[in-house]
């Protein structure tokens, strides 16, 4: 069965409250919350009071996504503000085992997270120290975009990765996942379904959920 974590960025603001009583009833085990700072990518979401607000509001896993400038200076503060696990952008981290180090000795599971134009073949001397890897299957930045379908090809070279290695690391899938292509998604090898339209967007939340978990 597929880990669902439903992507805040598509949640309605105004209604946080009620969003994160919906997942708390849902079949999803994470939800996924973007931190975008404007220069990593070119959006600003949300940050440390709405986690902290989130976190108090759930007992399931705040998978935090940091697509920001150097995340080091800020790991401390969002493990404070609630984060268990903190995914990380290998392009924006020149020291990147440091910063793996960094979020594992804070406590919390270390993520990396890759962009569309960047080869899998980046992750084969660091893959070993971290919990998790978020394919990025649009360009970072904004929610609602359509699946690049080349991701597929990413999927599958990772989890040979993964699997010739014997590790045990998720890999989550980050933008354009829906209901028409997640089977094909999780066939790939993937484990980790960040969904955001496709679930805040549904006219039954948590029936679409429920679909995302059983495959």
């Amino acid at each position: 069965m597929a880990i669902v974590a439903p992507s805040f960025l598509a949640s309605n603001f105004l209604q946080l409250q009620s969003e994160v009583d919906m997942v708390n009833e849902s079949k999803a085990a994470w939800l996924h919350l973007d931190v975008m700072d404007g220069r990593f990518v070119p959006n600003i979401s949300f940050g440390l009071p709405v986690i902290e607000a989130i976190r108090k509001a759930t007992d399931k896993i705040c998978d935090v996504h940091l697509m920001i400038e150097e995340p080091g200076k800020y790991a401390e503060a969002f493990k404070l503000a609630g984060a268990d696990q903190l995914t990380v952008h290998i392009e924006a981290c020149p020291h990147l085992h440091r910063n793996i180090e960094q979020i594992k000795a804070l406590g919390m599971k270390a993520g990396i997270a890759v962009n569309p134009h960047t080869p899998i073949d980046f992750l084969q001397d660091i893959i070993e120290d971290v919990d998790l890897v978020n394919l990025m299957t649009v360009n970072p930045g904004f929610g609602g975009q359509k699946f690049i379908e080349h991701s597929l090809v990413k999927i599958r070279q990772l989890r040979r990765m993964i699997d010739e290695k014997g590790l045990n690391v998720e890999i989550e899938i980050d933008g354009g996942v829906n209901l028409s292509n997640a089977a094909q998604i999780i066939e790939a090898g993937a484990t980790v379904l960040v969904a955001g339209s496709s679930v805040f967007g549904a006219q039954d939340p948590i029936a679409a959920i429920a679909t995302l978990h059983a495959l």
